[in-house]
């Protein structure tokens, strides 16, 4: 190719198209840019590179002509002839102004791929926005399989596509019946979260990539504002086990109904100014130009591998952070207004004659003719050319890492009594051993060694960037530490190449929540499509928990956590309560076993007797509940414990029974979802059939149910076993705590052996003052001492 005719290509590339132009800024960044990848062999030539740029603009200005259909119009003109009041929806819907500033920030990171022959992963964090890459996904053809046949660049694909976007449409069991929805899900090709839940893609994507692989995330300053934690990403990423991680902030200056902070205080200098405090490296580019984009992810590149290269590198590693500034909606009426959040143009085009002129001339001016737009996108599929893989197969769409090896394990003596979390400490260590070339990630807000994992600690060390002497930190450790819930859990979540674990205070976990939540949707949204995700399941271990932590105040006295997840659907959302050292491994062991599951685990940290041998603990683990002590069928009453220091109480409640001549068995509920009436046809293969149910839990059988738990939500995840008021009580945590010591706790909370007894002979029929001492009636009755219940001697 010529020199005049390169200067041509280019010429005709800073001319823009449409409302897309060039700034003098862009346009030097870019050539430089270009020399230096043909002098790399990245591209044959720099007519080659602008040919793509002037590709991007292109399809950049029909793919916001889509989103702006998607919310508005039922049908699309390939034409460019205006449309009548007949083709506009009667209700439009959509996020807009977020979409159309995600449509060139996607296409610039198509662009990149194309120009270096790599295909980067991705992620977005404002899941909202999908209506952009649905429409980019349509007009290059990259759809996953749920969309082929229905979704192209044809008028009728794209017609479809447009009267699919918030159809509401669903089949007849319940389920969305198009494979398109409001935010990104398993149908949108590419997307590995919702991105439901802003924020928190700011917190993983540092920590999914490995060495050889690179990640695009885009994200919000609206995102940005709402979850603190994202700032540190400089202390988590190290050259020797992180890949590639490239934010790119999306800045539009705009929540919903105002401003952001960052637009407030100064917009992105000011934010840039605040970034480089967090040892960020960020650069500021024009955010409605595809190629400005481009250049910040491919520069951020750059600036990342010199680092790298550089032989006595230190950490934190100024990483690199683009900052696309925009305005809200760029490309449509009702641009950078409160309005372009939604619906920009103030009025429904199909009714009204001022925004349908609006919305036509809007469209008019993104409109490229169809052989243009042809020729656009088949410069940009290369992906044969270069021997890559589409966007959608991207590296972290299916992560599917080898299962690990498991140590041998025999168990504690039974009656020999420990921490059940100092036993899976060490256990945790031998599986360290088994397997020592597997990624770990341990996410702990603080305080694993008082948690009792010291022994895991002092291997795998707090991960920070200038190690303090005598302290069990590394700059290449594995334990992501921080007092944000949030961002630590994030760490073992986006980690889905490698080993995880997340170890918190149960009353502190709830501010995981979210994070938590957005995965396990996410991953049972996949199962319900028919996919199998297939990384390592991640256990939270919330331990320091409600009764144990009996000597602070009720803000330390929660159960929250477990009831929450249990409300999730428990073949992806497992919670389960061992009651001591060899159940706990036995259920830690399960876990890790299994593919791409959330499960909770409540674990006592205090020392507690060994209940369970190691065949018992894998038969517990195996059903979800089984007996300690007698069976159902010889029994009077059955004693019901979910924790630990519940099957303490119901021992010594059936201790006191049989010494006054009335038998009782008691069992253990160690993951109640296994018992529950399933709530759909997935849930139903991970629950106990009928009779294994009947043959542990009778049904002409009263119950007493001592559970860890607030009663009322146990009691309705265990319908399938609950005999109603005149065959079952429930007793649990009933929002009393304070300063306590664990007794304390029990009683304020009417836990203890003596209100089981209580409860077995109201439901059997007894006189209670032929179960319990005179003195025992007055503390259960609130007018004697409640030190007379503590350590009854039977």
């Amino acid at each position: 190719m010529t020199t005049q005719t390169m200067n041509a290509l280019q010429s005709q590339w800073q001319q823009g198209k449409g409302p897309i132009r060039h700034q003098a800024e862009t346009v030097e960044r870019v050539h430089a840019l270009l020399t230096r990848l043909h002098a790399e062999g990245k591209i044959p030539s720099l007519d080659a590179g602008y040919r793509l740029l002037i590709a991007a603009d292109k399809i950049s200005c029909m793919a916001m002509s889509i989103v702006a259909h998607m919310t508005y119009a039922q049908r699309i003109n390939l034409s460019g002839a205006p449309l009548q009041a007949e083709d506009f929806k009667p209700v439009p819907e959509g996020h807009t102004g977020g979409a159309l500033n995600m449509v060139p920030a996607f296409v610039a990171y198509l662009v990149a791929n194309a120009l270096t022959g790599d295909t980067r992963s991705w992620l977005m964090g404002q899941g909202h926005c999908v209506a952009a890459i649905e429409a980019i996904n349509a007009l290059t053809g990259d759809v996953s399989s749920y969309q082929k046949g229905r979704y192209d660049r044809t008028e009728a694909g794209l017609a479809r596509l447009m009267n699919d976007f918030y159809s509401y449409a669903m089949d007849a069991e319940g389920h969305a019946a198009v494979p398109l929805g409001s935010h990104a899900g398993p149908a949108t090709a590419g997307a590995i979260m919702e991105g439901g839940y802003l924020g928190f893609a700011g917190l993983q994507y540092v920590h999914m990539p490995v060495p050889g692989e690179s990640v695009v995330a885009f994200l919000s300053d609206g995102a940005f504002e709402e979850q603190r934690g994202a700032d540190w990403a400089p202390r988590w990423w190290r050259a020797e086990d992180s890949g590639m991680a490239i934010p790119v902030m999306v800045l539009n200056g705009r929540r919903i109904e105002e401003r952001t902070q960052i637009a407030q205080e100064g917009g992105a200098p000011w934010l840039a100014e605040d970034l480089r405090h967090n040892g960020f490296d960020p650069m500021i580019v024009d955010g409605r130009d595809p190629a400005a984009i481009a250049w910040g992810i491919l520069e951020s590149e750059h600036r990342l591998a010199t680092f790298i290269a550089q032989p006595q590198h230190q950490y934190p590693a100024p990483l690199p952070y683009v900052i696309a500034e925009t305005e809200k909606g760029f490309g449509f009426a009702g641009a950078g207004t409160n309005a372009a959040h939604n619906l920009p143009l103030g009025g429904n085009p199909s009714k009204d004659q001022h925004a349908r002129d609006a919305f036509n001339s809007s469209v008019s001016a993104l409109f490229v003719p169809a052989a243009e737009l042809d020729e656009a996108l088949a410069s940009l599929d290369n992906h044969a050319a270069q021997n890559r893989v589409k966007e959608s197969q991207h590296a972290l769409v299916d992560r599917h890492p080898d299962s690990i090896s498991l140590p041998a394990w025999s168990g504690e003596t039974v009656g020999k009594v420990s921490s059940p979390m100092q036993a899976l400490d060490e256990w945790f260590l031998s599986l360290l051993d088994a397997n020592p070339e597997v990624r770990v990630r341990i996410g702990n807000p603080d305080e694993l060694a008082s948690n009792k994992m010291g022994g895991t600690l002092q291997r795998l060390r707090h991960r920070v960037n200038e190690p303090e002497a005598g302290v069990p930190e590394s700059v290449l450790g594995s334990v992501i530490t921080a007092l944000n819930e949030e961002a630590v859990a994030a760490a073992a979540l986006a980690n889905k190449i490698g080993l995880n674990l997340i170890v918190t205070y149960e009353a502190f976990a709830v501010k995981m929540l979210g994070i938590l939540r957005q995965e396990i949707i996410f991953s049972r949204r996949q199962r319900e499509m028919g996919q199998s995700p297939a990384w390592l399941s991640v256990p939270l271990i919330v331990t320091s928990h409600t009764w144990e932590n009996s000597k602070n105040e009720q803000s330390h006295q929660d159960p929250t956590i477990g009831e929450a997840l249990l409300g999730e659907m428990s073949d992806t959302s497992r919670v389960l309560f061992p009651v001591d050292g060899n159940t706990a491994i036995a259920a830690m062991s399960n876990v890790y076993q299994n593919r791409a599951q959330v499960a909770t685990l409540i674990i006592s940290k205090r020392d507690t007797p060994n209940r369970f041998d190691a065949e018992a603990a894998k038969q517990l683990l195996e059903t979800g509940a089984w007996h300690v002590v007698g069976t159902p069928q010889e029994a009077e009453v059955q004693l019901i414990a979910i924790g630990a220091y519940q099957l303490e109480e119901a021992l010594k409640a059936h201790a006191w029974l049989a010494a006054r001549g009335h038998t009782s068995c008691v069992t253990v509920i160690m993951e109640p979802g296994r018992l529950r009436a399933p709530r759909d046809k997935l849930e139903a293969q991970s629950v106990l059939d009928d009779a294994t149910l009947q043959q542990l839990f009778p049904a002409d059988m009263k119950r007493v149910l001592l559970t860890h738990t607030r009663p009322e939500p146990m009691l309705g995840a265990l319908r399938r076993i609950d005999t109603g008021v005149k065959g079952t009580r429930a007793l649990g945590y009933i929002n009393r705590g304070g300063t306590l010591d664990v007794f304390g706790m029990l009683f304020a909370n009417q836990c203890t052996w003596a209100h089981a007894v209580d409860a077995a002979a109201e439901l059997c029929g007894w006189d209670r003052s032929q179960v319990l001492e005179a003195a025992h009636l007055l503390a259960l009755d609130g007018k004697g001492k409640p030190s007379d219940l503590d350590h009854p001697d039977v």
